[in-house]
Parts: structure tokens; C-alpha cells; sequence
């Protein structure tokens, strides 16, 4: 079970109380940096990415211990949350920002906080654009495109910036899905046997199509054995 709503706003909460000044994360912020972090194939220790929560210096300068624990806990439980759903689904729900006067889907903050993730292993990230599958190097290019986008840097017109702003909320789980395949293969692959398995403790009728989805009778594929 995934965190819960009230939980979310907590954070929130918790993540607004840090020093203004120093620019810290916001939650949409957070959830792409945590799902960046959890993305990439070599695992990177709180030590590393903490600090960048809490803002530009890397300083929280919680007023006192307790908030400091709470603040923290809060933290690591919704990337033990994240990191938990990736390991049943590697489709994933960002938490994007709405704007209160349009109602419009605020893609940008989620982008920013995952490609600053990527920004701890930049080395990693290179040679998965060299390496990786046509599919995966789409979508690694794809979301840097909405990184210059939000950073006004983009060399694409006013139109195809305003179709992307469009299309980008719905786009980015399936590049994050792409991503996941090339970086993370043993979560996707895992998913895959574990519904093999399930498919195979189905038990359907000799006749059926099995419902591994291989195309033959149950009894010519799984049911054989």
C-alpha cells in the first residue's frame, strides 16, 4: 500500500517549513528526485542525495531534533514508498503541481527534481544515453527536452513548446517505464515472472488459451509440465 494522502500533505507541510531562502523542494519536486535516485541502476545512499532536499547549501537548520526526525522520517518514508510501488508496477503516478488560478498540470517541478538526480551520477547517465535501447534513449532525451523547456533554454518553437506542455503529464510515466527497463531490468523482469507464475497457479482448462500469453492451448504450454 502506497503512502496515503494525508501523509502526502504532511510532507508537504514539513518540506514548506524549511528555510524559503535556501530554495528547498517542494513535494512534486521531491517525488521526481526520488524517483530519479531509484531509477538509476547504481544505488545511491541517503548521505548523497539528502542534503539537496533541504536546498542550496545542503543545510536544513531544523530548529530542533525533534523536527529534524520527524522532517527526516517523513522523507525516507515516501522514497521507501516509491521505491516499494516500483517493485510491483513500474508505472508510476507522478505527483504533479496544479495551478490554483488555472487548474493547469504543473509538469515542470517534477521534471527538474529527476533530472537533478541524475545530476549525482552524470558519469552513470552518460553511458546509459550511449548504451541504452533506441526506446530508453528517446525517453532520456525526451525528458532533458522538458528540463530546457522549464529552464527556458529550449531551441523548439513557441507552438511545440505549448503542444509539449500539453502532452508532457501523460508522456513522462511512459519515458520513466522505458527508463526503468533499461536501467533497472531485474525490477521489470522480475514483475514478468512473477505474473508467469501467477499465471501458472490459474489452473484453466486444458483447452483454454494459457494465460501466459504465449498464444497456445494451456495444455501445449504451461499445462504441459
Amino acid at each position: 500500500m502506497g503512502i496515503s494522502d494525508q501523509d502526502l500533505d504532511h510532507l508537504s507541510e514539513l518540506l514548506f517549513a524549511l528555510p524559503h531562502d535556501n530554495m528547498p523542494m517542494t513535494l512534486s519536486e521531491l517525488d521526481g528526485y526520488i524517483t530519479g535516485i531509484l531509477a538509476c541502476p547504481s544505488a545511491i545512499p541517503p548521505s548523497d542525495w539528502l542534503p539537496h532536499v533541504w536546498g542550496e547549501t545542503g543545510e536544513a537548520n531544523f530548529p530542533d531534533a525533534a523536527t529534524a526526525e520527524t522532517t527526516i522520517s517523513a522523507v525516507m518514508a515516501h522514497y521507501n514508498s516509491i521505491a516499494s510501488e516500483l517493485l510491483k508496477s513500474p508505472w508510476i503516478e507522478p505527483i504533479y503541481e496544479i495551478d490554483q488560478n488555472s487548474n493547469d498540470t504543473l509538469w515542470e517541478p517534477w521534471i527538474d527534481g529527476f533530472t537533478r538526480a541524475m545530476r549525482l551520477r552524470p558519469e552513470i547517465w552518460s553511458d546509459i544515453l550511449d548504451q541504452a535501447d533506441e526506446e530508453a534513449q528517446s525517453s532520456l532525451i525526451f525528458l532533458m527536452a522538458l528540463q530546457d523547456v522549464y529552464e527556458g533554454v529550449s531551441k523548439f518553437s513557441e507552438e511545440e513548446i505549448d503542444a509539449l506542455d500539453v502532452e508532457a503529464p501523460d508522456l513522462i510515466p511512459n519515458c520513466v517505464m522505458s527508463i526503468l527497463c533499461a536501467t533497472r531490468p531485474e525490477v521489470v523482469l522480475g514483475l514478468k515472472s512473477t505474473k508467469r507464475t501467477q499465471a501458472r497457479n490459474a489452473r484453466p482448462g486444458r483447452n483454454d488459451k494459457c494465460p501466459c500469453g504465449s498464444g497456445r492451448k494451456y495444455k501445449q504450454c504451461c499445462g504441459a509440465n
